[in-house]
């Protein structure tokens, strides 16, 4: 008969290696015993299939994880099982068949989910490694290794996100990396009240954990992270006398400012998440090999909720402002030193950028209330992605995050495409989706292009879509139902649009290529930047 008081998920076993992780929350050293009378025995075979090797463990939720086989594919295979099923199993089902629509490298494949009634069982893929918590109980990571978990956790929630599903169970029990090195997240548990943006402040609580060897429990309450999710194998996060989190550069030498400051502003509950597709891509940026020192080139990166700074990759999408860090100015050239603070001074310097430079504070006379600050300061894109409904393998939907940095030297451009102009005869055409942050009156939209001979029309509308093909072609099919204006054609490098009607207040806009001009044997265009006014 298998052991009902075994240790938690994370079990030690073959030789005190981790063999597998994400069964679920994990078991309260106090919590009474789990009741598994008349539960299945080792050489069971469950839907004439899955054959039970070995019970690993139980956990507080009441399912039992086993290690098996699928004896007509004669692989390995994980058994997470409810026994007795009825109501108690509905949730575990439902998680189990929502995340087996969703194959990413990332994440732990789901093969099979079975009621019988009297039991009920999830069979997913078996992964031999160590997770996270047993990884940082040896020792917290170096920041490198802390920047790959973090992006291969974000990518994985970007692509449950992007199916417009929630995983709401990601902590470190949650968490694996196989021995060769892979990480995969397990085991989603979303129960309704979860959501995508409490997914990742998850993330922050794991980059915290990954860093320092705490995990931030009273600042980001975790799904199956707070009672019954064993603080004693997982200690809680340093605090001030106030209660307050102590950064992890407080806890811990070493941590860069931009990887502290990212962690810090996920579990900020004042500030509202990127996307994950977004935070994968930052992740994704700072994740490079320490001996190329891409990261202290970059310069350390913060988003904050002040206005008045520069936007970054991060903040294109989430609405969030990245800041020059000031600990990596100390390490930098006098030129480095003077950019910094030109970027951080609120000076009346007339040659400042417009876009990124902080507006003057307006005067108010004696017995009159202080104008509208939103009002008094002209729209801002505070996100961008690029929108590409024909196309299925998504190759030009990166960079949209530089046609609003407020240079020229780099922005986002379509591929070659030959035979014809017109992308009518090739496809519907693509473009730039706007996010102005609130609704805003708009006076004008200006477009920087590469090159002469583009035509561009510009829509706006009232909804967010995923960023996917679907998504990308229900966002145009609302979107041109509402056009601004005639259509720009050979306007030169530089299009105005300036039909905005002045009683109406715009948040999203689209930026629409219909044409493109010659170039490299083919057609394509750049866009350099896109200000409003």
């Amino acid at each position: 008969m298998p052991s009902n008081t075994g240790p938690s998920i994370d079990t030690i076993t073959e030789g005190g290696r981790v063999t597998q992780v994400g069964g679920g929350q994990d078991a309260d050293e106090n919590a009474p015993p789990v009741m598994t009378f008349g539960a299945p025995i080792a050489g069971d075979v469950l839907a004439e299939r899955y054959e039970l090797v070995e019970h690993i463990n139980n956990d507080s939720a009441g399912r039992l994880l086993w290690r098996g086989v699928d004896v007509v594919l004669r692989r390995p295979v994980a058994v997470v099982l409810r026994y007795p099923g009825g109501d108690s199993a509905t949730e575990m089902l439902q998680a189990a068949v929502a995340a087996s629509r969703v194959i990413h490298p990332n994440l732990v494949g789901v093969y099979d989910a079975i009621d019988e009634g009297e039991r009920a069982y999830v069979v997913r893929e078996w992964v031999d490694g160590q997770s996270l918590r047993e990884l940082v109980a040896a020792g917290a990571l170096d920041p490198a290794r802390a920047t790959a978990v973090g992006n291969a956790v974000a990518s994985a929630l970007a692509a449950v996100h992007a199916t417009g599903m929630v995983h709401g169970n990601v902590h470190p029990g949650t968490i694996m990396i196989s021995d060769d090195g892979r990480v995969v997240l397990a085991d989603a548990r979303t129960d309704g009240a979860d959501s995508q943006a409490s997914d990742l402040r998850a993330v922050g609580g794991v980059l915290y954990f990954a860093l320092t060897g705490h995990w931030p429990h009273a600042e980001v309450p975790l799904h199956g992270a707070t009672a019954g999710h064993g603080r004693a194998a997982t200690p809680d996060a340093v605090r001030g006398p106030g209660g307050a989190l102590a950064a992890p550069r407080q806890v811990r030498a070493g941590v860069p400012a931009y990887l502290d400051d990212l962690t810090m502003d996920l579990l900020d509950g004042s500030l509202p998440p990127p996307p994950s597709d977004v935070l994968a891509a930052e992740l994704a940026r700072l994740d490079v090999p320490v001996d190329e020192h891409l990261l202290e080139d970059s310069g350390p990166l913060r988003f904050t909720a002040e206005t008045g700074d520069e936007p970054s990759p991060l903040a294109a999408a989430g609405g969030r402002k990245f800041t020059v860090g000031i600990a990596s100015l100390l390490a930098v050239a006098l030129v480095g030193l003077l950019i910094g603070i030109i970027a951080l001074s609120r000076g009346e310097d007339g040659d400042r950028n417009p876009a990124t430079a902080a507006s003057p504070s307006p005067t108010t006379t004696a017995g009159e209330d202080p104008p509208d600050s939103a009002a008094a300061e002209p729209p801002k894109i505070s996100a961008a992605k690029v929108i590409d409904p024909d196309s299925g393998d998504r190759a030009e939907v990166r960079d949209a995050e530089k046609v609003f940095d407020g240079s020229l030297d780099e922005g986002w451009e379509t591929q070659t495409y030959r035979g014809h102009p017109d992308f009518g005869k090739i496809k519907r055409g693509m473009g730039i989706w706007l996010d102005l942050g609130e609704p805003r009156n708009v006076k004008s939209l200006q477009v920087q292009l590469s090159a002469r001979g583009a035509s561009a029309r510009l829509y706006t509308g009232t909804n967010e879509h995923p960023s996917s093909s679907a998504g990308d072609n229900a966002l145009f099919e609302e979107y041109e139902q509402s056009p601004i204006g005639p259509a720009k054609e050979d306007a030169g490098t530089t299009m105005t649009f300036d039909a905005f009607d002045a009683d109406t207040e715009y948040q999203y806009l689209l930026v629409w290529l219909t044409e493109l001009p010659p170039s490299d044997g083919g057609y394509k265009v750049g866009i350099q930047e896109i200000k409003v006014s």
